[in-house]
């Protein structure tokens, strides 16, 4: 039988390695709000007619933005022709700050627009005002808090007649602020690398991986609570490792059936949710790993009181010292 139980600090410490650098780029960067969360403007804008062969069209538009006050504004190509930026039939996305969509400024920056490149489409035009966003992100902090506080309770019920309830629940929430910690890390690293946003269907993606992350969890516990009752009198330990083993399978080929059809999205579905997708990916491979090498071996670590312990020895290491 496989002892998974026995290498649990090798799963702790692989955590902390694909956590720690998205820590570290949490704290250097940040994420890259979205104006659902930071506020502004979104401008996308079609180029519909052939332009001109030339370098750095983005920012000749950030030029037009800049002469109407406007010089935070960002231009994004997302969409060209295999000749480049240069041919016919060019989408750009433009972040400015707040305008208001009634105001006589968003017709001044069209008309510049068209008197430069011909005629220009506005396919969308978004405004988001500041008192708006940031209700967007206190909602957002509360959602994901709520929902914690919420798994916490029904696991400590659902698991009140094991020993000690509450370390199932707290189990899985260290479990799920892994996967957490994961994803916004991956986050502000792609936010860096090719521009990923936080908008809300990044907290929905969010919210999904907590789900996905608890489910497995649950599905474990459960046999760990079914197998204490089974072997009376076996050490925690060998429970948990052999509960470990009989899901492990189970877990894996249902983890697996959704990762396929998400990969599938994510190779073939539209550009808008790609991202959306890709966060899911994401958090559904750390919840899979999470909840078998992290919330059931935690589960050991509490009962065998190893944490204590090891204080214990650094304490003392540090009176002798």
């Amino acid at each position: 039988m496989l002892n998974l139980v026995s290498k649990r600090y090798w799963f702790f410490a692989f955590s902390l390695l694909i956590i720690i650098p998205g820590l570290i780029a949490l704290g250097a960067w940040g994420l890259r709000p979205s104006i659902d969360f930071a506020g502004g403007t979104l401008w996308e804008l079609r180029f519909t007619e052939k332009q001109e062969a030339e370098q750095g069209f983005d920012k000749q538009i950030n030029e037009i933005f800049t002469r109407h006050s406007h010089p935070e504004a960002v231009t994004q190509l997302v969409q060209r022709d295999p000749g480049g930026a240069a041919q016919e039939g060019v989408t750009a996305i433009v972040r400015s700050k707040f305008v208001d969509p009634n105001a006589p400024e968003r017709d001044a920056i069209l008309q510049d627009l068209n008197e430069r490149y011909g005629s220009v489409q506005l396919q969308r035009f978004q405004s988001v005002g500041p008192t708006v966003s940031a209700e967007s992100t206190r909602a957002a902090i509360i959602a994901v808090l709520g929902a914690s506080v919420a798994i916490l309770a029904y696991l400590t019920l659902a698991f009140r007649k094991a020993p000690h309830p509450i370390r199932y629940g707290i189990c899985a929430l260290i479990a799920m602020l892994h996967d957490v910690l994961l994803v916004v890390g991956i986050a502000a690293i792609l936010g860096r690398l090719i521009g990923l946003e936080v908008d809300a269907l990044f907290l929905t993606a969010l919210l999904t991986v907590i789900s996905f992350s608890v489910h497995d969890t649950i599905v474990v516990f459960d046999r760990v609570r079914e197998n204490v009752r089974r072997m009376p009198g076996t050490p925690f330990e060998e429970v948990v490792n052999h509960s470990l083993v009989q899901t492990l399978v189970r877990s894996i080929n249902t983890q697996m059936t959704t990762l396929f059809t998400l990969l599938a999205v994510l190779l073939f579905g539209g550009e808008t949710i790609r991202h959306f997708i890709l966060i899911l990916t994401i958090g559904l491979i750390s919840g899979t790993y999470s909840s078998i090498f992290n919330a059931a071996q935690l589960l050991v670590v509490w009962e065998n009181g190893e944490l204590g312990r090891f204080l214990g020895r650094e304490k003392r290491r540090a009176a002798t010292a």
